[in-house]
This record gives C-alpha cells, structure tokens and sequence, in this order.
C-alpha cells in the first residue's frame, strides 16, 4: 500500500512530499518555494494553499507563522484583454 501524501496545493498538485524535497534543495523561503513548486500559481491564486504551506513550514522550520512572509502579488502593470490569449481577432 503507497503511503498517505498530504496536498498543500490541489491547484496544482503539490504535496508535503515536495515541499520536503524542496526544502532538502535548499529552498527555504515561500518566493522561492512558489517559483519552485508552483505553490499559489493556480485558479485559487494562493487563496487555500498559501495559508497552508505557511503552516507547515511553521512546523518543519520551526519558525513563527508571522516569520514567513506571503509571497508578492505580481499583476499585470497594465490591464490585457483577454481576446489576446484567445487569439481572437488576430489578423494575419
């Protein structure tokens, strides 16, 4: 029987198994896990997962929750129809 993963991402499918791998590649703080992981870059953008994986680096890293800052919100500088990504309405 393969042993119980705990998600810390459902967006993308990120367990504590990775997060432990990560932590073991030297990646130790939540931007670099993000970028490493995916952690927060799915639908929910970080909304469930977020608060999660700062939980359980609490307890893996033995730091206070408060230590372990979110992840910057990087949006657009300018707003971009969505038809751009779509390609409707490309000309060509």
């Amino acid at each position: 029987m393969a042993p119980l993963r705990s998600l810390v991402c459902f967006c993308e499918g990120v367990t504590t198994e990775d997060v432990d791998r990560a932590l073991e590649e030297g990646f130790r703080d939540l931007e670099s896990l993000k970028r490493r992981l995916r952690v927060g870059m799915g639908p929910c953008q970080g909304r469930y997962c977020i608060p999660m994986l700062i939980s359980y680096l609490s307890r893996r890293l033995g730091v206070p929750p408060e230590r372990l800052a979110p992840p910057r919100v990087r949006p657009p500088l300018e707003p971009v129809p969505a038809r751009l990504f779509l390609g409707v309405g490309d000309e060509g």
